[in-house]
This record gives C-alpha cells, structure tokens and sequence, in this order.
C-alpha cells in the first residue's frame, strides 16, 4: 500500500474547514493593518537560505530537503518563510514602493526532523514581514498584529515573552562573555552545543537538552551587554506595548534559532502543546536585506505554524467556525426528473444557495439517508407525478415539517427560508 512520506498528513474534507477559518482570519487581521500578500515559490536557489537563514543554523545543517536540478543547479525547498520574501523584495525592486512595505504569506514550507505533536516535515506557516523600517513602533506594530490575530482566534492560555538580542556592535562582546562562561563548563555542553560553542554561541541558550538547559540559566544576560542605540530601541519597543496594554514579559535567553535576528525578538508560548510550546515567533532583521545585496532595508516579522496552532486551538476545546452545510437536497427519480433536478440546483447555486442532487442513481430512501448524511436542511423529491402536477413537497429535515410549493416556486422559497 502506498502511503503517505513520513512528517506529511492529509488534510481531508472533514478537518478543512478549521484551516479555512484559521486563513480566513489571518486574512482580516492583515487587511486591518494594510498588509498585502505575497507568493514566493515553494523552492529556491540553496544559495537563498545558506544567506539569509544562516549556515550555522540547525536548519541549514541539518534540516533541508536540498537536492540538485536536472540542470545541476543546488534547489531547496523553502524551510521557512522570510528569506524568501527578502529574495523577492530585491529582485522585484520593492524597495520603490511606499515603506514600510508591509507582506504576509500563506505557505507550504520543509524540514527533515523528528515528527511529533505540532511538528511536521511538512508543515504550513502564516508570516508576516514590515520591510524598510528601522523603527520601535514597527516592532510594537509586529507583536500585536501577532496577538490580534490570537485574539480573533480566541487562543487562551499563550504568554509573550520579549528580548533584545543586540546588534553586530555590542553582540560581539556578549558572545565573548557568554565563550567565558561556557568554557568552563564545556565537558557538561552535549554534543551539539560543542559544535556550537565554536560557530554560534548565541545558540547555547537555546538548546532543548536539560542539562544544557540548567547551564543556561546561570549564564550572562545580553541585556547587560546592549549599546546605548539597542539598549534605547528595547525601551522604547516596551514602551509602546505598554502603551497598548499588552502584556510580556522579558526573558533574556530567547535568541531565536535563525541568524538574521538583531535587535528585538519575541516569542507567544503555550503550555498546551506537549514538548513544543512556541506557537508563534519573530524579530528584528536588519541585515537580512543587506546581504542580499539589496542596500540599506531593515525589517521585522513573525511566523507561526499553522498545525500547531491548530492542535493548540483543539487542544483548548476551541470551536472553529463551521462550513455551510447543504441547504437543500434534490432528490430525482426518473430521467425527466434528473434533468429538472439539475436546473434546479443549477438555477439555486446561481443564486449562491449551496444545493445538492443525485448522482448515483439511488433510490428515494436511500437518497433522504445521503441528504441526511452530508447535513441538508431541506430536501425535495421530484418523480413523474411532481412534473405531472408541477407540485412539489419540502421537507425541513430537523422538524420533519412539509410544505407544498409549486415546482416554479421552489427556488424562491428556499432563498427565502
């Protein structure tokens, strides 16, 4: 039997309408914040994510689908989002527009890792990117379009957490400190983080192994090692969300697991979903432009997995809004019956009436068990006496109640009802 690959899952009709209604909403809340869409392709030039998410990153070393074209060119599928939306907005010249110019994206993205509760190889992410502003308030403006679009959701029970991580200028001297610290205790770091002692120290903060955890708590803060211009767009940043009332609280051993990060970075975290308790993350990337060649163009952003976000709104018993169910069931018998039962349904889906006929030849009864089945509020039977009489009788499937309404008027009565 053929399966689906290991990390993937089929989303079926009867879950869908829960990824509609999360899509819906991420919609609206970035068209309240004059925030456009953007399609990127689903693969890139390796050479797109070796830059922008950094090649001493777990997902460069260890976690793209990379393989090589038929024209011996290096591919991969696009592991997160922002680098290729940076790409985009160089080679489109966004730049020229109106700044900041404000993006989000609906994507498939892929990574090889374990699979567990809310974590797929491949997954799906909503992301939103402000390009060509350096300030604080479009930091604020990032985070609580974030929790606007939790709270459209009614998502509970998610706490944000806020830190800076520095610039190139003063994360130099904290990288410093922390190789200090860990020096010392480098025989207790796992085997990972030994790798990133050297290449990224930043990232032994954010390891997932226990003992490594404990380490980490005792390690030096970046918030003692901010320069004056950091340590300003901070306070302003915590300004501005108190200003706004929404609350955070700041926890100085978030760094993020991508390079391009500087400045502020934040995190909305659960309790609700198992081992994975980030629901949505993002920050500042000011560099991310430059080393696309583009110039001069910070920007800030968010992504959050939607199957996470998915299983955390199960999780907590939310209830999703429901797809329209059929509002009525044409049930023919006989051939003249079938094609006045296709005008019908043809004539009220025009109308924009969601209605439904037979197309497997069955038989009355067994026509009213499907019209039940699929959750049609009223159904109509027409057979040969019907189109004799043109008179037809709608049953109201919850009350059982009957009326009789002439074949012409049949559409008008269901608009109505």
């Amino acid at each position: 039997m053929i399966k689906a690959p290991k990390g993937t899952k089929d989303i079926l009709p009867s879950e869908v309408y829960k990824w509609q209604f999360v899509v819906e909403t991420a919609r609206k809340v970035a068209s309240l914040y004059n925030v456009k869409e953007i399609r990127t392709p689903v693969f890139e030039h390796t050479e797109v994510f070796l830059r922008g998410v950094g090649e001493t990153t777990d997902i460069v070393n260890k976690e793209m689908y990379t393989f090589l074209d038929k024209g011996e060119r290096s591919i991969t599928l696009k592991p997160e989002g922002t680098a290729g939306v940076a790409r985009a907005f160089v080679e489109n010249g966004l730049h020229n527009l109106a700044l900041p110019v404000k993006l989000y994206y609906i994507t498939p993205c892929f990574r090889y890792e374990r699979p567990q509760a809310g974590r797929l190889r491949e997954f799906h992410q909503f992301g939103v990117e402000f390009l060509g502003s350096s300030s604080a308030e479009t930091d604020a403006e990032a985070i609580v379009l974030a929790k606007s679009f939790l709270n459209e959701l009614k998502v509970d029970g998610v706490k944000l957490y806020i830190n800076s991580i520095g610039c190139k200028n003063c994360r130099s001297a904290y990288q410093k400190a922390l190789k200090e610290y860990y020096a010392k205790r480098y025989d207790e770091l796992c085997p990972l983080c030994k790798e990133r002692f050297e290449k990224n120290p930043l990232r032994l903060l954010d390891c997932k192994n226990e003992q490594c955890g404990e380490l980490a708590k005792g390690a030096p803060s970046i918030l003692d090692y901010l320069c004056e211009e950091c340590d300003t767009h901070f306070t302003k940043v915590k300004n501005y969300l108190t200003a706004l009332n929404v609350e955070y609280e700041v926890k100085s051993d978030i760094v993020r697991g991508l390079d391009y990060y500087t400045k502020t970075v934040f995190e909305f975290v659960s309790v609700n979903i198992g081992a994975q308790g980030t629901v949505l993350g993002g920050g500042r990337y000011d560099g991310l432009i430059e080393g696309f060649d583009g110039g001069n163009h910070p920007g800030v952003g968010f992504a959050l997995g939607i199957e996470r976000l998915l299983l955390l709104m199960e999780n907590t018993g939310k209830e999703f809004k429901a797809e329209d169910c059929v509002k009525i069931y044409v049930a023919p018998m006989g051939e003249k019956a079938y094609v006045k039962a296709m005008e019908l349904v043809y004539s009220l889906r025009n109308c924009g009436v969601k209605a439904e006929t037979d197309h497997m030849q069955r038989g009355v009864k067994a026509q009213f068990k499907y019209a039940d089945k699929i959750g049609a509020k009223y159904v109509v039977v027409i057979g040969e006496n019907e189109l004799i009489n043109n008179s037809v009788r709608v049953k109201e499937m919850a009350t059982g109640v009957e009326t009789e309404v002439s074949i012409d008027n049949v559409k008008e009565f269901i608009i109505n009802a």
